[in-house]
């Protein structure tokens, strides 16, 4: 049986996807779009969402370097976050094979900044917020798009099962 969570992690990375290969059709000042209250340009929005996403994995397993950063890659091209979504999809489901995932298990994070205190945190609440991050994030993106009057793609739960056969019209 697939741990619930790993298929939302599985549609979480898929929608990053499925959106980015839908913005690759903007031209570079369609790309720097935005609107109040979102996060900031579209491809700037993308860096924010698959660095973090690689982030939250470290927290987990050793991820293939160098990972995204919203400091040195601020100006990355979609193709160049784009190269980052293997490392996603094989982290994701690495994180559920083998031994089963412990949602109740304690990370000790780091943090960020070295002059930070780490923090202790439980594991349900990383794989929890790398989907909502990237939920929250993408609707940014989408409300961007939208209010721009460009297409917005079926990004959702239900087209995701649409695109694995996992919901079907009967007759």
């Amino acid at each position: 049986m697939t741990p619930p969570m790993l298929r939302q992690l599985r549609h979480d990375v898929w929608a990053t996807e499925e959106l980015l290969e839908r913005c690759r059709a903007l031209t570079k000042e369609q790309l720097e779009l935005t609107v109040p209250g979102t996060y900031g340009g579209i491809r700037r929005t993308f860096v924010h969402i698959v660095a973090a996403a690689e982030r939250y994995l470290t927290r987990f397993m050793k991820m293939p370097e160098p990972l995204l950063s919203e400091d040195r890659d601020a100006e990355a091209t979609l193709d160049e976050i784009a190269a980052h979504l293997p490392h996603l999809k094989e982290g994701v489901e690495k994180l559920f094979a083998g031994q089963e995932f412990d949602p109740d298990r304690v990370i000790r994070d780091p943090r960020r900044k070295p002059t930070d205190p780490p923090l202790l945190i439980t594991a349900w609440v990383l794989v929890t917020q790398f989907a909502h991050h990237g939920s929250d994030h993408r609707a940014h993106i989408g409300t961007i798009l939208g209010a721009h009057g460009l297409d917005t793609p079926e990004i959702d739960v239900w087209a995701y099962g649409n695109a694995n056969d996992a919901v079907k019209e009967t007759t």
